[in-house]
């Protein structure tokens, strides 16, 4: 491995000042064009044993596991299995006649049809009207009743069959909304394929691209890899998270299409890297050029984008499953057009950037994860040490 000595002299100070009052540790891969120009571990991987983070550390990579999961799907869309365009119902029937929960000016809510089906699309670009478990709506409380206990008691189409029962947060693709469209993304692979959604991710992705340490659950010869979670106050002082493992183990059933994965370094380094040579990599192809285009094309309107206006996020839209870069005046950003990835829950980060065949992949576990600090710090610096053609 070459040393890129500008991205040696900027990174890894900034990743240093980022473990002063943040996570215990950090790793990160920059890899252009088939050469790693960058590859650092450092800090811990469990501040009590001071075992430190290595190249073998396994990560919960939390949402970066959607990217993954929209790729599965489009594998299926390549091999004509389904068009975007398709309602949902032709494929999963659980989810035909939806309902949507309605408010009107003082605030009584109903429930009626919804304006027209979920399409599959929808799901890809969180446009379904399905939401994440919360407070903020009706749909957010009956979702978070359901979800509380799914890692332990539901598989991925028993937990599908549970959401399709609650009516809608708004009509199918007239808003934006974050949320478990992925995950019912997955069990949609699961009925097309005819496989779990873990086996299926086994053979068409994670075999043939090698990689060997990404997985659902983690088995218990692997355990002692993987990294503590921790929680940080508002003094920077850092305290173990368990809370959120019970996925994790061995009994658990539902393999989670949004947020369920876990992975190394170098394991989800090969994936970006499939995706920035526009989906081959050393001989093995998951998607077609055209495909992975597609997938990192814009695909809100107006009234999506205004839903999608995280601060992290200024500059980009979203395309199938992913960020991308549509504005780089808007957000500040001296990235390429087009470039795309996502994020996850406690700080893991991924940038796919396939006209520089550019792939950044950032590691840490930490809540709250300090993303819009340090994800867009990382980025302009990687762009910012380097010499594109």
């Amino acid at each position: 491995m070459r040393k890129h000595n500008r991205l040696n002299e900027r990174l890894t100070p900034l990743f240093k000042s980022f473990m002063e009052k943040g996570p215990a540790g950090c790793a990160c891969t920059v890899v252009r064009k088939g050469e790693v120009l960058y590859q650092e571990t450092m800090g811990y991987a469990d501040l009590d044993t001071k075992k430190e983070i290595d190249l073998h550390t396994i990560y919960r990579i939390y949402s970066m596991t959607k990217v993954v999961t929209c790729v599965a799907a489009l594998q299926l869309y390549e091999k004509g299995l389904f068009l975007l365009n398709d309602p949902l119902d032709e494929y999963l029937p659980e989810f035909r006649d939806p309902q949507v929960y309605r408010y009107n000016d003082f605030g009584e809510m109903s429930v009626g049809p919804a304006a027209g089906p979920i399409r599959v699309k929808d799901l890809f670009m969180m446009t379904s009207g399905l939401t994440y478990g919360g407070e903020g709506n009706e749909t957010e409380r009956q979702t978070r009743k359901i979800m509380e206990h799914a890692a332990e008691t539901m598989d991925t189409r028993t937990a599908l069959k549970a959401l399709a029962s609650v009516p809608l947060a708004f009509d199918p693709g007239t808003r934006w909304k974050y949320g478990l469209s992925h995950d019912v993304l997955a069990a949609l692979v699961e009925a097309l394929s005819g496989k779990t959604f873990g086996e299926y991710l086994r053979q068409e992705i994670f075999e043939p691209l090698g990689m060997n340490d990404t997985f659902f659950r983690i088995r218990e010869d692997m355990r002692e890899r993987l990294i503590t979670m921790y929680d940080i106050d508002e003094n920077g002082r850092l305290t173990p998270n368990l809370k959120f493992d019970a996925c994790y183990q061995p009994d658990c059933k539902l393999e989670s299409g949004g947020a369920g994965l876990l992975s190394t370094l170098g394991d989800y380094s090969r994936f970006a890297q499939a995706l920035a040579r526009r989906g081959e990599l050393d001989g093995a192809r998951i998607l077609s050029p055209k495909t992975v285009q597609l997938m990192a094309t814009n695909h809100l309107n107006a009234q999506q984008l205004q839903d999608f206006s995280w601060s992290p996020m200024s500059g980009y839209g979203y395309g199938l499953g992913v960020r991308t870069l549509i504005d780089p005046a808007a957000g500040g950003v001296n990235g390429t057009l087009g470039e795309f990835g996502w994020a996850g829950l406690a700080g893991s980060y991924v940038l796919i950037d396939p006209k520089e065949e550019l792939s950044i992949v950032y590691m840490q576990q930490m809540l709250p994860s300090h993303e819009p600090f340090i994800h867009p710090r990382l980025r302009n610096v990687v762009y910012g040490a380097m010499e594109l053609e």
